[in-house]
C-alpha cells in the first residue's frame, strides 16, 4: 500500500507564496523499482467539486496544469525522497481550499485523466484577501 503525507499549508494574504510538500512512503515505494508513479496535486473547497490542480511524471518531464493555477504554481519532485513539491506564487483568495497529494502507479501518458487512487489526508490554504 501507499501513504501520503503532506504538509506546508497555512494562511498567508493574497500575493503570498507557499510550499507544499508531499511524501509518500509503504511498500510500493521502497521495493519495487519497476513502478514509475505519477504524483499530483489535487484541491478542493467547501461547496466545491475536487479540482485537479496538476501533476508529474516520474521522471519529472512530463508536467500538468490546470488553466487555473498555470504560471503561478510549479510543481516538482524528488524520487529519492519519494516527495512531491507545489510552489504556490501570487495566490489568489479563490485557491483557498484543502490541497491533497495522490499517486497513481500505472499512470497514462496524459497525467489528469490518471486514476490517482492513492491520497493523502490533505493540508489546508487559506488566502486572505
Amino acid at each position: 500500500q501507499v501513504q501520503l503525507v503532506e504538509s506546508g499549508g497555512g494562511l498567508v494574504q493574497a500575493g503570498g507564496s507557499l510550499r507544499l510538500s508531499c511524501t509518500g512512503s509503504g511498500r510500493t515505494f521502497s521495493g519495487r523499482t519497476f513502478v514509475r508513479p505519477a504524483m499530483a496535486w489535487f484541491r478542493q473547497a467547501p461547496g466545491k467539486e475536487r479540482e485537479f490542480v496538476g501533476a508529474i511524471g516520474y521522471s519529472g518531464g512530463n508536467i500538468y496544469y490546470a488553466d487555473s493555477v498555470k504560471g503561478r504554481f510549479t510543481i516538482s519532485r524528488d524520487n529519492a525522497k519519494n516527495t512531491v513539491y507545489l510552489q504556490m506564487n501570487g495566490l489568489k483568495p479563490e485557491d483557498t481550499a484543502l490541497y491533497y497529494c495522490a499517486v497513481d502507479l500505472n499512470p497514462p501518458r496524459d497525467l489528469a485523466l490518471g486514476a490517482y487512487d492513492f491520497r493523502g489526508q490533505g493540508t489546508q490554504v487559506t488566502v486572505s484577501s
